[in-house]
């Protein structure tokens, strides 16, 4: 007799509660089991050899392990990095047993409890000055430059008018907020003055604020260009520096009550892609946006106004860019919206073997849909129409959720 063995592929408790569910199993139980049925896998940074000693006994004790460098048992060197292994019921109990260790280990209980809930239970809403963003299923951002120089359509959009039928478009394919930005950040640009970046983008807010219905946004790392354009009508401000290039953004952020994205890069536009090595790609990454994240609370920004990007093309290599989306889940472990911004980067070129931009729509289109795979939540891109069916499309097979069109 054969029993038909087949591998089932659990990404979260959800979908496993409705695996156990469909075998007709009691509600309870189906609570119960399925913690066990998700594995996690958690890096701790720098842990005392007497700390990661206990963690591995603990983990070894709850039936999963923790990997530790050599020489951590006999405390032959003075730290070590250690990767819990185990699934999420494990890591729960965990939690509770550390409550009662030494050594600082009740503080990584409520750390490791904090980050076990924000993978659970992802932000389900971004706030904007006077706006809510839903998060509820793939939401669209929509670029729309007002530069002469952008390294996918510089100079289309420069005039007035031409800017402001490009941005209802972008509304009418279906965007969910708006980018606007007035100086090109692609690898090698030149930056220009706050005066001359405001007397390209301050026009288009004030009059596509009375154009379309969606929020708007502005990309740019200057906080005087920051305060004009909220001011005129933006909700969120993107910087591309994640708050690093002007001391004076994340208070100015604060102030004008806007909802922030911060993004990651190494270096200005003009220099960044000179040095795109890094011992640990995703760790610094995540190192930075905690520190951009840390820096924008405390200067008064609420939490829920908070987004995060790693920064797709800025400062990262073909083989940093592609690691990046491979790993994109891992950035969840901050505990923000993730931003995810590839549309027709030099990345996608390098890999089709495409060199102009326009040419890499359906590139972009397959990293999206990765994107929301890997649960990215917010996506900017050129070309809305195919973005977002693809992204809603994705989201039905992932989610399960969808409805139907006539």
């Amino acid at each position: 007799m054969s029993y038909s063995p087949r591998i089932l592929w659990v990404e979260d408790e959800p979908a496993a509660r409705r695996l156990i569910l469909g075998l007709g199993s009691d509600p309870a139980g189906a609570a119960r089991m399925a913690g066990k049925m998700v594995r996690r896998l958690v890096h701790l940074k720098d842990v005392p050899c007497r700390s990661a000693n206990i963690l591995k006994q603990e983990m070894l004790a709850l039936g999963g392990d923790a990997a530790v460098a050599r020489g951590t048992v006999g405390c032959s060197i003075p730290a070590t990095d250690v990767i819990l292994i185990g699934s999420l019921k494990k890591l729960r109990q965990l939690c509770l047993r550390l409550v009662h260790q030494p050594f600082g280990l009740p503080a990584l209980a409520t750390d490791l409890t904090r980050l076990l809930s924000s993978l659970d239970a992802p932000p389900a809403v971004l706030l904007g000055r006077s706006c809510r963003l839903q998060l509820d299923r793939p939401r669209i951002m929509g670029v729309l430059n007002v530069t002469p120089d952008s390294f996918s359509d510089g100079g289309r959009f420069l005039s007035l008018d031409s800017a402001l039928r490009q941005g209802a478009a972008l509304a009418a394919e279906g965007a969910d907020l708006i980018d606007i930005g007035g100086e090109s950040t692609r690898p090698g640009a030149a930056a220009v003055s706050p005066a001359e970046e405001l007397d390209r983008v301050l026009p288009v807010i004030e009059a596509l604020r009375r154009e379309v219905d969606i929020p708007l946004s502005i990309d740019t790392y200057k906080s005087p260009v920051a305060r004009a354009a909220v001011a005129a009508g933006a909700e969120f401000v993107n910087d591309i520096s994640g708050l690093q290039f002007d001391p004076e953004m994340a208070r100015t952020v604060a102030e004008s009550g806007a909802g922030l994205f911060v993004m990651h890069t190494r270096g200005c536009p003009e220099t960044m892609q000179q040095d795109t090595r890094y011992p640990d790609l995703v760790g610094e990454v995540l190192a930075s946006l905690e520190s951009s994240l840390v820096q924008a609370r405390s200067a008064g920004i609420d939490e829920e106004k908070l987004a995060i990007d790693p920064g797709i093309g800025f400062a990262k290599s073909l083989g940093g860019n592609l690691e990046i989306l491979r790993r994109l889940r891992e950035f969840h472990s901050l505990g923000r919206p993730v931003l995810l911004g590839t549309s027709r980067k030099g990345f996608i070129g390098k890999v089709l073997g495409q060199s102009a931009p326009g040419e890499r729509l359906y590139g972009s289109l397959a990293t999206v849909v990765f994107g929301v795979e890997r649960g990215a939540q917010i996506f900017r891109v050129h070309d809305v129409r195919p973005a977002r069916e693809a992204a809603l499309m994705a989201w039905a097979v992932i989610s399960g959720e969808h409805s139907e069109q006539d």
